[in-house]
């Protein structure tokens, strides 16, 4: 086990507890960060150099030896505090006195929110392409079953049919929206703090504008206090992480309902269900009630964060290194959600003629019928009412409306002619919704197109 020195014991004579010793170090979470904090510190090296803090040589020395330690990796075994107490301990082992000139103006205050910011753009930049690959999934399905048709529910009962391509293209909008709203998130996180040291600023002559395209920030923060106190990022980026999990959820549920003997419009592979420890027959839907369960594990993630930050008096507190678990986890959970979602919707069947005839009970045509009578001349409130009324007899009758006689429909307009049954079929009742955005067959088409585009582009 790799022994490390705490960065700040010339203050203290006594041995710290133990018992606290554990409960304060980070390191066996915080180590995620080894990667960003080796990059951070050349380029810090560098700005030393340039700031003529310390000696080209010992630049190159103190980079060296840092290339060395990230080839090196880091050790999961370390006692060391955290993750930049590891690192420090690895380049004074290795190019002695030299390497202690390394933390000159830097806090590890402005380390860490730099640190931070660096692992965050880079995992919006890696959820960016797992949501990417989630849409292709249901872009592909959307295609695979271009002309079925189901159901489209309001509060949970039958409204009007739609394409299951119109419904695999409204989850692709809402993780367009996810996809969206993480590049917004990435344009204030990549915002550099170093340079802030503890929470005053450096009294060194850093070229903090150099040093932050040298790390690919796009501005330097402009207040210390805020700098290395701010975590707005995290929880925008929580915020960001528990809309994707509202979305799976939700893609979830409906895929959860229409796998059910009830429903019976989709067929679970066996790549993406379990079986029961008791009864043979079933084929229970764990990924995606799996999905389900962790959005409120990512949700918890953003609450937690925000009931730590909420009393905080400025600058930095530690009760801030609560941060990192809350951000990696709900990064980890999100990215095994859509990954598993992909994986549903390459493993997942569709029962054609179960869903069809769904859509074709339930006189989910009625508003298809009042159109009708709109065409005809009539105001809608009053197609609206008549048309309630001619349910109310095909529910006597036990009859669908596209079943009711000429004669029958008469008996409550007589705008109604010959051409109302071709009205009240399913493929002109689909054909019908041809404006952007609806359901009609040459829409979908047109749609899962530009859609395609989209990720293209």
């Amino acid at each position: 086990m790799t022994k490390s020195k705490n960065l700040w014991g010339g203050r203290f004579e006594g041995k710290i507890d133990p018992g606290f010793a554990a409960f304060n170090n980070s390191f066996r979470f915080d180590r995620r960060l080894f990667e960003v904090d080796v990059a951070a510190s050349i380029a810090y090296a560098t700005a030393l150099v340039n700031a003529d803090v310390i000696t080209a040589d010992e630049g190159d020395q103190i980079r060296a030896a840092l290339d060395t330690i990230l080839k090196s990796g880091v050790d999961e075994n370390s006692a060391a505090e955290d993750v930049h107490s590891f690192v420090e301990a690895r380049l004074i082992e290795l190019i002695g006195d030299v390497g202690r000139k390394l933390h000159t103006g830097r806090s590890r205050n402005d380390q860490v929110a730099t640190d931070f910011r660096l692992w965050i753009r880079g995992s919006i930049d890696d959820l960016d392409e797992t949501i990417r690959a989630a849409q292709t999934s249901l872009l592909d399905f959307a295609e695979a079953h271009r002309d079925v048709v189901i159901p489209g529910y309001t509060h949970l009962q039958r409204a009007q049919p739609v394409l299951l391509a119109h419904w695999s293209l409204a989850y692709f909008e809402m993780l367009m929206r996810d996809r969206e709203r993480l590049r917004e998130v990435r344009t204030r996180v990549n915002v550099m703090p170093l340079g802030s040291a503890a929470l005053a600023g450096t009294a060194f002559p850093i070229n903090r504008e150099d040093l932050a395209k040298s790390l690919g920030f796009d501005d330097v923060s402009r207040n210390s206090l805020d700098a290395v106190s701010d975590r707005d990022f995290c929880v925008e980026f929580l915020s960001a992480c528990s809309l994707i999990m509202v979305h799976l959820s939700r893609l979830a549920e409906d895929v959860i309902l229409y796998a059910t003997s009830e429903f019976g419009f989709f067929e679970l592979g066996d790549a993406i269900a379990t079986g029961s420890s008791l009864m043979p027959q079933k084929k229970n839907p764990d990924s995606m009630e799996l999905v389900r369960g962790k959005a409120g594990r990512v949700f918890g993630d953003l609450l937690a964060l925000l009931t730590t930050l909420k009393g905080l008096p400025l600058a930095y507190n530690k009760d801030m290194q609560e941060d990192k678990e809350a951000v990696f986890d709900a990064f980890d959970t999100v990215s095994s959600s859509l990954m598993v979602t992909t994986t549903v919707f390459k493993n997942l069947g569709v029962n054609t003629d179960r869903a069809r005839a769904a859509s074709s009970g339930g006189y989910m045509n009625a508003t298809e019928l009042a159109d009708y009578l709109v065409r005809k001349g009539m105001p809608f409130r009053d197609a609206h009412e008549v048309v309630g009324k001619v349910v109310r007899r095909a529910i006597e009758l036990g009859s669908e409306l596209e079943k009711l006689s000429l004669t029958e429909l008469q008996s409550f307009s007589d705008l109604f002619a010959e051409d109302v049954h071709i009205a009240l079929s399913l493929d002109q009742t689909l054909k019908s919704k041809s404006q952007t955005g609806g359901t009609s067959p040459d829409t979908v088409t047109s749609s899962i197109a530009i859609a395609r585009k989209s990720l293209v582009e």
